[in-house]
């Protein structure tokens, strides 16, 4: 960098904030609006959230972990109770996703899982798991095939009535019908 600096290319810059020229003695509007939004509206608004905070931290409820109570079968239900009957359904439609979660996880994770690990020789090494695999997806498909889209504990328990029927005229026994 060159030693002399010339002064009418690089001005010296001022050494002082210049003052504003106020045309008006009103003060200015701004600052004034922030302070009453932060005394009015953020304050309280904050004040009632850290409160809020305080009273739920005191009782954690941990919404992951919520248990059901187990509700008797259909069965159990009187012919004009129909409260059961509304239970006896959801909890079969509990049941019903909790065995759709059971036949992902074998065949997911597990199945799929020793079918790569095991490569070429699957068949052999995965034969338990397999097996498994096989045995789940039966019970499945026996309790649920043919139930269609709108199924409910009603309709499951009519199925189950007409196979242990079939059942039954197989081995030659006779019904009640």
């Amino acid at each position: 960098m060159p030693e002399s600096v010339d002064r009418d290319v690089y001005p010296e810059p001022p050494r002082q904030t210049p003052v504003p020229n106020r045309l008006s003695i009103l003060p200015d509007p701004v600052p004034l609006l922030a302070g009453l939004f932060t005394f009015v509206v953020d304050k309280p608004v904050t004040a009632f959230h850290d409160w809020m905070e305080s009273q739920r931290a005191k009782r954690k409820i941990h919404y992951y972990h919520r248990e059901f109570r187990r509700i008797p079968d259909l069965t159990h239900c009187l012919e004009e109770d129909y409260i059961c009957h509304f239970e006896a359904d959801q909890q079969w439609q509990r049941d019903y996703l909790v065995d759709q979660e059971i036949v992902k996880i074998i065949r997911g994770p597990r199945v799929q899982a020793c079918r790569t690990r095991e490569g070429e020789s699957a068949d052999q090494n995965c034969a338990p798991l397999l097996n498994q695999y096989a045995e789940v997806c039966k019970a499945y498909k026996s309790r649920y095939e043919d139930l269609g889209y709108y199924s409910s504990a009603r309709k499951c328990l009519m199925k189950q009535r007409q196979r242990m029927m079939e059942e039954r005229k197989a081995r030659g026994k006779p019904t009640l019908e």
